[in-house]
């Protein structure tokens, strides 16, 4: 581990808690609209779409499209499984941006700011530009750079989304260590010789979802959050 310069992040589930900013949001829309949504579970159902809809756009059906795009036409799919129709397009438009404003789990901000004081910060995520950056201002989030698959216009686990950090920063891939809260982004990783380190994030989907049984994955590095990443990489 001493020769990682670079820590690249997964941002959603693993940075920030999409499912509670999700609800949060929601409950506002319930009130505003006199609506009776379950927010918990259509926050669930729209993260649900997200591999799906990338995996379409990787096979090649329908060109490129970014993560807000993605975004969007999921939410339609699941305004329509829930029955919701009294939302105007301009209401559906600032909804679909919640994943602008999503808040960060209550260690990643200190702990963020602690493994920066020695190493490189950055996003890998499959979050489009424009979506990270307003992220990282909305809620503080202290990156050094941010990198997007918009980038390479490919979305993980394809290779070159774990690469692309090293080449832009000019470092090899053995410098570079993946932080994520999903085993399968990791092994993917690791398959392209980044080091790795797992934080799993037991609220990711909710308070109410079973919780892994499993021993945790052999990774570099298997830490409970950001501050006792930072623990264990001697920061």
């Amino acid at each position: 581990m001493q020769d990682v310069k670079v820590l690249a992040f997964d941002v959603f589930g693993t940075v920030v808690d999409y499912y509670s900013t999700i609800v949060r949001e929601g409950a506002e829309i319930n009130h505003a609209k006199g609506l009776d949504i379950d927010w918990g579970k259509f926050a669930l159902a729209w993260r649900g779409k997200y591999i799906p809809s990338m995996q379409r756009v990787m096979r090649g059906e329908g060109g490129w499209l970014n993560l807000d795009a993605l975004h969007r036409q999921s939410l339609e799919e699941v305004l329509r499984e829930f029955g919701v129709t009294g939302l105007t397009e301009a209401e559906k438009a600032y909804l679909n941006t919640v994943w602008h404003r999503l808040q960060p789990w209550p260690d990643a901000i200190a702990g963020l700011n602690r493994l920066r004081q020695r190493y490189t910060l950055t996003t890998l995520s499959n979050g489009n530009m424009a979506l990270l950056v307003n992220m990282a201002k909305h809620s503080g989030l202290p990156w050094d750079c941010v990198l997007s698959a918009e980038l390479i216009r490919a979305y993980k686990p394809d290779p070159r989304t774990y690469l692309m950090v090293g080449q832009l920063l000019s470092v090899p891939p053995s410098e570079v260590m993946l932080v994520a809260a999903h085993p399968q982004d990791l092994q993917a990783a690791q398959a392209q010789g980044l080091k790795t380190a797992y934080v799993p994030r037991l609220l990711e989907y909710g308070p109410n979802q079973p919780k892994p049984t499993e021993p945790a994955p052999s990774f570099g590095i298997v830490a409970n959050d950001f501050v006792d990443l930072a623990e264990k990489l001697g920061v």
